[in-house]
């Protein structure tokens, strides 16, 4: 029986989707009796940047949220969400569950199509296997990992798909398919800019090679290639979706039904599309994207009146810091000399099938992973994929006997599947918050009201609005060093400072939306419109009529005037922000006026020690030397200020005894004997907020009230 090609095509479509998303069902079967990753009995997502993304679908879905809510209402992955848990038979938690490992493995689809263009379905069927389980693939699409990048590898896939049948057929449907491909791309992922461009960029250079070399031999093929350019610009302006979309179906349908005319004015229409293309700031988004993770600074200048000096955010975060080439080799192919032989497959692909030189752009991006972090190895995996699928096939092809090669062909992509497969069974990452976590979110839904804000560090931010349908200051999408400066402030400095800062930065981030709200049509260099696109802190410390905002932070102290309250704030401390704490000092840390950065505290935690009797050893060469009231670090002996131990009675309250041995030591120690770990820290940071209203439960009863206790969170309610 011959099989229609068509058929074929399909039946390796659906058998390769259908071993993508049973992979990912391995995470599942390991976790189905994991009841602290479950709320409500359903699994809860494991990714922070989810919860942004289901706020908005279940704001959607509701059909109201509050103003300056920050809810992303109007982005496509909300969108989608609602209307596939308003029309099929599935709980929103299910949903958001599963949706990304059941759209992820949409990817074997272009990726059999390419291998399919290039005269090998084989090559198409391993690749779409290999890619759709690859490291970083799988990584941040298997389930629960609810984000874009369900899709944002797909969209690009598919690009080059249509791309490459362009190139080599000249057929007009495919100027339509490539520019509503770009557009789709960008109602997903606004970010899709620098990619677009990069093919773009190739197109470019290829028809302008074809213009030097080829123009009298194939001028139809060159006239093709400018239009499909002119397709690509239009569909790539900074312009809203429906316009761009409505521009490009009326150049095909001119291009379509009146092509004479079009040919004759093609390079116009070039030289208008790219005249639109920056005159609508469509190479804007591209610098921006190259200054935040090529060109990073660790200190941002706040263009204010002030010019204050921020820390960076972006030299905390791990993926975009630069990589070992190990990881960077096995998140792209699942282990380093898989790797290699992927790149030789690609030189060999793109020498037998130029087209695939196309591929480069993708490729590129994600080798930028290797200096401007690991997210982007996602980028390489499908066209190396199918570089290492066309090296086995080759290889395979070499063997005349139809049962051995196809026993080799088989043989080598289990090769290739199975150190992928084996970091999948070993990648048991968790759920962002347990259940018990949850829980006290659950709890303070019902306590706080929505115009509320529980402040926290913005690592959960999202979280904290989905649970407790609350404002917050900040979250994944705004954490910049402006907007951590407060938080971190408030949370690793004395109550009083701590309290007052974080209802000035409250007040005053309400009150900047209500003024950005009625002053849309300000110029930037208007006074008013710098004064609320200024920082927070930079115009609080010119409101309160200083010029140095290290004086205006030291008069916290003092009996300033707060702005009137119009609103309750909530303090969330966790017990996971102790991992951080140090982080969390860093963007405090520092003289705004300056970019000076303080010296680091000491901060240590053991979770590992042996007690002899006499020394506590808490490992990297500090102990506490118990008969003398001293602690060891390294080589020097310092005796101990306060020496705090704490742990939970049966009823759970949390009881603490602290002993004062030399009050003119700067060296604190505090046991959580119920956590089972020692904290070694200096008096500031044994001080600051954090520590003393988490760790040690001691509060000013004239700042904070405690709403909810518990031994993984603990929130406080500011009094004034």
């Amino acid at each position: 029986m011959i099989i229609s090609q068509n058929k074929k095509t399909i039946f390796l479509i659906l058998l390769a989707f259908a071993f993508s998303f049973l992979v990912r069902l391995i995470w599942v079967y390991q976790f189905s009796d994991m009841d602290g990753f479950k709320f409500h009995n359903e699994f809860m997502i494991n990714t922070n940047d989810g919860y942004y993304w289901a706020e908005g679908a279940r704001d959607i879905l509701a059909g109201h949220h509050q103003d300056n809510d920050l809810s992303p209402i109007d982005t496509a992955a909300a969108n989608l969400t609602a209307i596939i848990v308003k029309f099929l038979p599935f709980s929103f938690e299910t949903v958001i569950f599963y949706m990304s490992a059941f759209f992820s493995s949409l990817v074997v689809i272009p990726i059999i199509l390419i291998g399919r263009s290039i005269k090998s379905i084989e090559v198409g069927f391993i690749a779409a296997l290999l890619s759709s389980i690859a490291w970083s693939y799988y990584n941040r699409t298997m389930v629960g990992y609810y984000d874009t990048d369900m899709l944002n590898i797909i969209f690009p896939t598919l690009l080059l798909w249509s791309l490459i049948w362009a190139i080599r057929t000249n057929e007009d449907k495919y100027l339509l398919f490539t520019a509503l491909e770009i557009i789709s791309y960008r109602w997903w992922y606004p970010q899709s800019y620098s990619l677009e461009f990069s093919f773009f960029s190739l197109i470019l250079i290829y028809t302008i090679y074809l213009g030097v070399k080829e123009k009298s031999f194939n001028i139809q093929h060159l006239k093709f290639n400018i239009a499909l350019l002119s397709f690509m610009m239009f569909a790539m302006m900074g312009l809203h979706g429906w316009i761009r979309f409505i521009i490009v179906v009326s150049l095909f349908i001119v291009y379509k039904y009146k092509k004479e005319i079009f040919t004759n004015y093609l390079y116009y229409i070039l030289g208008l599309s790219i005249l639109l293309f920056f005159i609508t700031g469509g190479f804007d988004p591209i610098w921006g994207q190259l200054k935040g993770y090529v060109f990073k600074d660790t200190v941002s200048v706040s263009k204010d009146l002030l010019s204050l000096h921020f820390f960076t955010v972006m030299q905390t975060i791990r993926e975009a810091g630069k990589i070992p080439f190990e990881t960077f080799a096995n998140r792209i192919s699942g282990h380093t000399i898989i790797f290699i032989f992927s790149i030789i497959g690609y030189v060999w692909l793109s020498i037998k099938h130029r087209v695939m030189l196309l591929g480069l752009p993708m490729v590129g991006l994600g080798f930028l992973a290797y200096v401007g972090g690991l997210r982007f190895t996602i980028y390489a995996v499908p066209v190396l994929a199918l570089a290492v699928a066309f090296l086995i096939v080759q290889l395979s092809n070499l063997i005349k006997n139809n049962y051995i090669k196809y026993a080799l062909m088989s043989f080598l992509t289990i090769l290739v599947l199975a150190p992928n497969i084996k970091h999948i069974i070993n990648y048991k990452v968790p759920t962002v918050f347990t259940k018990n976590e949850v829980v006290v979110l659950d709890k303070l839904k019902k306590i706080a009201s929505r115009e509320d804000y529980v402040v926290s560090w913005w690592d959960y931010g999202y979280p904290i609005r989905y649970y407790s349908d609350v404002k917050t200051l900040s979250d994944g999408g705004k954490h910049s060093g402006s907007v951590n400066f407060p938080t971190s402030f408030a949370l690793t400095h004395p109550q009083l400072q701590s309290a007052k800062l974080l209802r000035l930065d409250v007040e005053y981030t309400q009150k900047r939306f209500n003024i950005k709200e009625h002053n849309k049509e300000l110029d930037k260099n208007d006074t008013k419109y710098i004064k609320w696109h200024s920082s927070n802190i930079g115009q609080m410390t010119l409101d309160y009529g200083y010029q140095d905002t290290n004086n205006f932070l030291t008069a916290l102290q003092t009996n300033i005037k707060l702005p009137a309250k119009t609103r309750d704030i909530y303090l969330y401390l966790p017990n996971r922000m102790m991992n951080i704490f140090p982080t969390v000092d860093l963007f405090s840390n520092i003289d705004l006026m300056t970019g000076m950065k303080y010296n680091r505290p000491l901060f240590y935690i053991s979770h590992r020690f042996k007690d002899d009797g006499k020394n506590i050893d808490l490992g990297n060469h500090i102990k506490i030397l118990k008969t003398k009231g001293m602690v060891q670090l390294g080589n020097k002996k310092v005796r101990i200020n306060h020496f705090a131990v704490t742990y939970y009675n049966r009823k759970g309250k949390l009881e603490k005894k602290v002993q004062t041995i030399d009050p003119n030591s700067p060296i604190n120690i505090i046991y959580m004997k119920n956590y089972h770990q020692f904290l070694v820290l200096d008096n500031r940071l044994y001080n600051s907020t954090y520590i003393q209203l988490f760790v040690l439960e001691d509060y000013d009863k004239e700042l904070f009230k405690p709403v909810i206790l518990t031994p993984l969170a603990k929130v406080y309610k500011l009094k004034i």
